[in-house]
This record gives structure tokens, C-alpha cells and sequence, in this order.
């Protein structure tokens, strides 16, 4: 895999909606948006002790990332306070806990007012936000966002590495049927067991607190949180049908008939799907051979 690819950068202050629409929502182009969060309140006083006091008792589901996930439905692996958590994230110390896809703003909807949609993804979606939480070396597997939306991450505590692929690519990182995930770690690339990684490109930056990053819609992504940390995502509905289509379908029969099978065959199922995701990859092997093959630094 070849990271080197540069993102584009813009100070928040110098991005206005028309030239975020024209330029990165319409073209799907990926952009880190510099000091984001500081044109809202939460970018000046949202701290873990800050939230802790709004939302403390509050109990609340949290994936264990250490735990296999074999399909893309993902449920709750253990449920505590907030505040028991929060203590957990903050010490210096690894911890594979986060919370996923928190409706944060409707559990505690005096937030919003804190950071409301921004104007330059206001539309269909606009009121969707979700809030994610990590700790130290806490990683989100490789996966695009099931529903085909594009998504605003707003990284508000803490930094975050991120590993972004274009969906161009798809086909080449071993993508599971019916599932949002890969086979392979963007950590640890196996070009023995997985060669068609030797023909993918993409980008690999640190978020730093306060910035925000747009991605397009399909595009691949493996988080790491390097601290403890927290980010808010708003939703951005995919600007192509087909796309749209794809959302509703992953949301709704597909993940459904995946679960189902699951249930009925177990492993065999999985297994079935992993072999595929080698022979899909395979097969797109053929269609990238006649390129050069990446300059590959291979510890």
C-alpha cells in the first residue's frame, strides 16, 4: 500500500459553503478543514470534565474493539456510566472501549446549541450528528460508512491517525460481501496473503484537536485514537443515486440477509464470504498488472 497521497488543507475561516460544495462535496474530494471546532462554542469548552458533568450518569453501550466482529451488525459489548468510562479513556494506558455512533444531541439536546449543523453541510441529513469516543490506541477497523453517506468528523478532543482509501479501490482490499469491512489491517499489510494491496493508493495524516475531516462518500478509513479523545460526525446525504440506492439497500436487506445467515450457518458463512473477498480481489488483479508496481517499503 502506498500512503503518500496528500490531502487538501483549508484554514476554517477561509471555506465558505460555496466553495466547499463546488470544490469537495461535488467533486468527492477529501479535505481537512484546519480549527473547525473553533468557530462553535464546543471548540472552546467541551473537555472530558465538561461533559462528564452534563452527562455523567448517563448509561451507555460500548464496544469492545478487541472482540471479532463477523458481520457488519455491531451490538453494545458491555454498558456503563459515562463517567466510568471517561476514567477509563483518560488514563495513559491502551484500552481497546469506545462508544460508536452515540445520539448524543438526543439524549442531551442542550449540546446541539453548542454545535449546531454547520452551514456548510446543511441539508437532508443536517440534523444527524453522532459522537464517538476512544481511548489510547483504541482502533476502529477498516470500513466505510455502511450507509453511502458522505460524513463532517469533527475531532474535538485528542488526535486521531487516519487511514483514508478511495472507493476506487475497492474491489483491491479484500472487501467482506454484504459487510462495510475488509479482511486486511492497514497496521499490518500482508502482500503475501493479500497482493492485491500492492496496487492500492491512499492517504495517511494525523487529526489533530479542533480540525475537522470531510469524506466522500465509500471512502475506506481506519482510526486510531492516539489518546484518549472524541469526535462528532454530521452526515452528509451521498450526492449520486446510486449511491443513495446502495445506502438504503446496505441499511436495510443486505445487512438483514447477512445477519440471517450468520445465525443459520455460523462460521461457514463467514468462511464463504472471506474466500470471495480473495477471489474478487484477485480478479481485480488483472485489470491493474499492466501498471508498475508500487515502490513497496516492507519491514
Amino acid at each position: 500500500m502506498n500512503l503518500t497521497m496528500q490531502i487538501d488543507q483549508i484554514d476554517a475561516r477561509e471555506l465558505s459553503r460555496e466553495k466547499f460544495q463546488k470544490n469537495y462535496l461535488a467533486t468527492s474530494t477529501p479535505l481537512i478543514i484546519k480549527g473547525f471546532a473553533d468557530l462553535y462554542p464546543a471548540g472552546k469548552i467541551w473537555t472530558f470534565e465538561y461533559l462528564n458533568k452534563i452527562m455523567g450518569n448517563h448509561k451507555i453501550g460500548i464496544i469492545d474493539s478487541s472482540r471479532t466482529k463477523n458481520t457488519a451488525y455491531t451490538g453494545y459489548d458491555l454498558m456503563m456510566t459515562f463517567s466510568e468510562f471517561c476514567s477509563i479513556i483518560q488514563r495513559d494506558e491502551e484500552t481497546p472501549y469506545r462508544i460508536f455512533l452515540f445520539n448524543m444531541f438526543k439524549e442531551f439536546p442542550e449540546l446541539r446549541q453548542e454545535f449546531p449543523t454547520p452551514d456548510i453541510i446543511r441539508g437532508v441529513l443536517g440534523n444527524l450528528a453522532l459522537a464517538f469516543f476512544g481511548g489510547k490506541n483504541t482502533k476502529v477497523r477498516f470500513h466505510f460508512d455502511i450507509d453511502c453517506s458522505s460524513v463532517l468528523m469533527t475531532q474535538i478532543i485528542g488526535r486521531k491517525r487516519v487511514v483514508l482509501i478511495p472507493p476506487v479501490y475497492e474491489n483491491l482490499i479484500y472487501k467482506v460481501p454484504l459487510t462495510s469491512f475488509s479482511l486486511i489491517d492497514p497496521d499490518k499489510p500482508d502482500y503475501e496473503k493479500f497482493p492485491a494491496l500492492r496496487y492500492v493508493e491512499g492517504y495517511d495524516f494525523v487529526l489533530q484537536p479542533h480540525d475537522a475531516l470531510f469524506m466522500p462518500s465509500r471512502y475506506w478509513h481506519f482510526n486510531t485514537y492516539l489518546e484518549g479523545g472524541m469526535a462528532v460526525s454530521y452526515r452528509v446525504l451521498a450526492n449520486k443515486p446510486g449511491e443513495i440506492y446502495n445506502g438504503l439497500m446496505n441499511t436495510t436487506f443486505r445487512l438483514a440477509f447477512d445477519k440471517l445467515m450468520y445465525n443459520l450457518s455460523g462460521d461457514t458463512w463467514i468462511e464463504k464470504k472471506k474466500d470471495n473477498a480473495v477471489k474478487t480481489a484477485n480478479s481485480e488483479i488483472k485489470k491493474w498488472i499492466k501498471e508498475p508496481l508500487l515502490q513497496l517499503k516492507r519491514d
